[in-house]
């Protein structure tokens, strides 16, 4: 028996290592707890899954006997993406559900992802679950909850294909890295009416071939290549349980979350004039431009996709997005992350156009670096950012932007800043008009994070 450890409540999720943090006497524990959640909320029927990790069935089991054990009824959908069990508390009588998924961490990881009365939870709600947990006296509900299973394969299917249109059919390329999204990224855009290459779409939960991860230029150079050699117009990558969307153009260029959402906003905005458009501090500054040029109002915010989802709803804004590939319809959908659905938005765009890449690579970028991460110990971080925010200065800059962490806008690019929420790490990104620019401006930031903790180990 593992014990329970604090460790596995992140800001956004539950997360933790097979055999050390997490196995299915933790997993009872957090269905118990998060039924007594659910109950105090009115809720009384909670929607479960998983992907296809191979720790899942055990895992998946033993939370629903916790969810039971608190008196609540259980649906379980079996092996799905993330976003078909957010969809199953809009399509069936639950609100609230709890997929079990490791997401595009290695294969010795799993944990929970948790929409609790029709909202993602996150922070206080998470951590709330352990204090249950610690405080619970063992005892059960007199009446145990029910348990069925669903499967709502075909009407999520359905609903996707009834609401999205091909202007003209097209073949692609999809890579699943053997994640969970495999099952149905092929049936999904066959279904609407493309011609479909499927590259590792097998649910492996070794993951043999890349990691399921699209954020990552590595995990997607199978893609690029089989692009080169067929005759597909373009591709489609998903990360491990389906929630996020990465795309590649004929001629082997990334096409990143926050140039993949100039086109969403566009299209978005011609529906919904002068609304909200929702991005977190990671994107690029073209970004806001573009979405002013498209009719709407930008509003940058915070990273994570539990407080991009709230923000949503706080707004009323029709599209959301964040960097990591998370991206947010409230237009024609429900307002949650769904990497399938993305792909889906993106065809019906990508369709009206004779040649598809060259619209893509007519979107505005910079140079620009990947997600760079600073690794510390536990704590540092936080106590990090803090020195910067207080002691920092950074001569020639525009604007400091300090809603989550620092992000420094300059003439002709910007530099980023943030503690992660789940990880002792500070994430940087930069970008800038000239490969001198982003030299200086990353000068400038190494420069600080130095002056703060001389013996950081800077990856840049």
């Amino acid at each position: 028996m593992v014990s329970l450890s604090k460790t596995i409540f992140k800001a956004y999720d539950i997360r933790g290592i097979i055999g050390k943090t997490l196995d299915a006497g933790v997993a009872r524990q957090i269905g118990q707890a998060f039924g007594q959640a659910a109950l105090a909320k009115g809720e009384r029927t909670v929607v479960i899954g998983r992907d296809g990790r191979l720790s899942g069935p055990e895992l998946a089991a033993a939370l629903a006997q916790g969810l039971q054990a608190a008196g609540v009824d259980v649906i379980d959908l079996g092996v799905v993406a993330t976003p078909m069990v957010y969809f199953g508390t809009h399509a069936l009588d639950a609100r609230s559900g709890i997929m079990v998924t490791g997401s595009h961490n290695p294969p010795d990881y799993n944990g929970f992802k948790m929409v609790l009365a029709g909202e993602a939870i996150h922070g206080e709600a998470i951590t709330s679950l352990y204090q249950r947990i610690v405080d619970h006296d063992g005892s059960s509900a007199a009446t145990p909850g029910s348990y069925r299973t669903h499967d709502i394969r075909a009407a999520y299917l359905e609903r996707i294909i009834g609401d999205v249109k091909l202007a003209r059919p097209i073949k692609i390329a999809v890579d699943c890295g053997n994640g969970v999204a495999g099952a149905f990224a092929g049936d999904l855009y066959r279904g609407m009416g493309c011609e479909v290459i499927e590259l590792f779409c097998d649910v492996d939960g070794n993951f043999p071939n890349h990691h399921p991860d699209p954020a990552h230029p590595e995990n997607l150079q199978d893609l690029i290549r089989c692009l080169q050699e067929t005759d597909a117009e373009i591709g489609l990558a998903f990360d491990g349980d389906g929630d996020r969307l990465g795309v590649v153009t004929k001629d082997g260029q990334i096409i990143y979350p926050d140039r993949q959402m100039m086109l969403f906003a566009a299209d978005v905005l011609t529906r919904h004039p002068g609304q909200q458009i929702l991005f977190d501090v990671k994107c690029t500054r073209h970004l806001a431009p573009y979405i002013t040029r498209s009719g709407g109002q930008p509003l940058m915010y915070k990273t994570g996709h539990s407080l991009v989802k709230a923000k949503l709803r706080e707004t009323g804004a029709p599209l959301g997005g964040e960097m990591s590939g998370h991206i947010f319809f409230k237009d024609r959908w429900y307002g949650f992350d769904d990497g399938l659905y993305a792909g889906a938005r993106l065809l019906e765009i990508l369709t009206r156009e004779a040649d598809p890449s060259a619209l893509l690579n007519s979107l505005p970028q910079s140079d620009s670096t990947p997600e760079l991460h600073l690794e510390l110990k536990e704590g540092e971080n936080v106590a990090l950012m803090d020195k910067l925010r207080s002691d920092a200065e950074f001569p020639g800059h525009e604007q400091i932007i300090t809603i989550d962490g620092l992000r420094v806008e300059y003439a002709d690019g910007f530099g980023l800043a943030r503690s992660s929420n789940t990880t002792p790490v500070i994430v940087m990104r930069f970008e800038a008009e000239t490969p001198d620019a982003l030299v200086r401006i990353q000068g400038q930031f190494k420069r600080v994070i130095l002056a703060a903790k001389p013996d950081a180990v800077l990856p840049f």
